[in-house]
């Protein structure tokens, strides 16, 4: 047969091994999420001025089409 290597078997007193390693949870920082987006913030704030502009714009022709009906 081939070649043996001595093993030494350790044996503590009472008889009983333990090991002494107990896992810990590990707490990190919460890492705070946006509710929205920075570009979906840009889209509402482009919808808005948007809405904005249409509502000057039919504010203005409806002021241009009175003025023509009753001129001043």
């Amino acid at each position: 047969m081939g070649e043996f290597s001595k093993v030494f078997v350790l044996l503590t007193p009472t008889g009983q091994l333990s090991m002494e390693d107990v896992p810990t949870m590990v707490l990190c920082k919460p890492k705070l999420l946006p509710l929205k987006s920075v570009t979906l913030e840009k889209l509402e704030k482009m919808q808005i001025e948007a809405q904005e502009t249409v509502k000057k714009q039919e504010l203005a022709l409806k002021e241009h089409y009175y003025q023509q009906i009753a001129p001043e």
